[in-house]
């Protein structure tokens, strides 16, 4: 099989580039021969290691974007000032957290078995109390004045019909005890040597970089400016004109996988319930974090940012730079979440492959 010349001058030239780039760099390569010698090289043998794509989860490739206010700050909160930030990669859980998964989570609790066989981490299992996690039922008609919420209230959580809904209900603070125990249950049933970082909540910096979906300035998951496609129809679950919920297809929540997603693969991160994020919640906090994957901890400021929008919500909360606050230990029938991991690798080297899982 015969090259063109050309083709072949190409391909050099290419891998010279990649190689005065560093990517194909051995001098890191620790060689036994050599510390047999009396050389210190490192320990030889250290096995191969790619981060794994857990199921239902995306990577999102490290990229710089403007985070903030792109349309009119109508409530004039001054809360959601511009600004250029750096994001590292990580992946996302590509729906919100359903019903479903979040009962798995409780029968594991329930039965005490975090693990199905031999732990393969040496991290101690995590402690739980069973009703300190069950969703908050009664959201469905507390939440609200004067509203019928009964069938919802008794249905919405334990029914199949709604398994593949969002689960709400659940504070901040379950949410975080939902991540933990997501962390052991990989970590003590995966078969790699080496633990994957942990699962939890993404930070606003990086909650709003994969809302965008790749676009630097986005009003919209989709884009923007409109609410509806070139068709007529509604681009995500929320509350259109004056309160005419059922014009996108729902009066309430809607299924996880609906809507089409947006350029990162993620469904919903406008509309259907808001979600939890890392943060607290402070107008300033923009000014004063760092530029390169920020987060603002306050552990004796009780209320943390939700975003995103939900089905009850009008358009401007649907809004990529929209900033809303709930308190950690408040459950409400529109707020929901997704979980987070750390990419721990080369920075701008996430595989494209990592679309598909690895095999073991």
């Amino acid at each position: 099989m015969k090259f063109p010349f050309s083709s072949l001058v190409v391909g050099i030239l290419f891998i010279s580039l990649l190689s005065s780039c560093g990517l194909f760099n051995k001098k890191g390569m620790a060689s036994d021969k050599a510390n047999r010698k009396g050389e210190v090289t490192g320990v030889a043998k250290r096995i191969r290691w790619k981060q794994n794509l857990p199921v239902d989860m995306v990577p999102i490739k490290a990229g710089t974007f403007w985070m903030g206010q792109s349309d009119e700050d109508i409530a004039y909160t001054q809360a959601s000032l511009n600004k250029q930030i750096t994001i590292s990669e990580f992946f996302m859980d590509k729906y919100e957290v359903s019903n479903n998964k979040y009962r798995q989570f409780l029968e594991a609790v329930k039965s005490g078995q975090l693990d199905t066989g031999t732990p393969t981490t040496l991290k101690a299992a995590p402690t739980f109390n069973l009703n300190e996690l069950k969703p908050d039922s009664t959201v469905w008609t507390k939440s609200f004045a004067y509203h019928y919420g009964d069938p919802l209230m008794e249905f919405y959580f334990d029914h199949p019909a709604f398994d593949a809904y969002p689960v709400v209900g659940v504070s901040y603070d379950q949410a975080q005890k939902y991540a933990e125990w997501r962390t052991y249950h990989l970590r003590a049933n995966d078969d790699i040597q080496f633990d994957l970082p942990a699962f939890r909540l993404p930070t606003e910096a990086e909650w709003e970089y994969a809302a965008k979906g790749g676009k630097e300035i986005a009003k919209y998951p989709w884009g923007g400016p409109y609410l509806k496609n070139k068709r007529g129809c509604l681009m995500a679950n929320f509350k259109p004109g004056r309160g005419n919920y059922i014009d996108d297809g729902f009066t309430y929540t809607a299924p996880v996988d609906v809507f089409a997603p947006n350029g990162f693969g993620l469904y919903n991160m406008s509309g259907n319930v808001a979600e939890w994020v890392m943060d607290a919640y402070k107008v300033t906090s923009r000014a004063e974090t760092w530029d390169l994957d920020p987060v603002y901890m306050d552990t004796n400021e009780p209320r943390k940012i939700v975003r995103g929008g939900s089905w009850k919500d009008i358009g401007h909360y649907l809004e990529t730079s929209t900033r809303t606050y709930e308190y950690q230990d408040v459950a409400q029938a529109h707020i929901g979440f997704r979980t987070v991991m750390t990419f721990i690798g080369r920075s701008a080297s996430m595989d494209a492959k990592l679309n598909k899982r690895m095999r073991r």
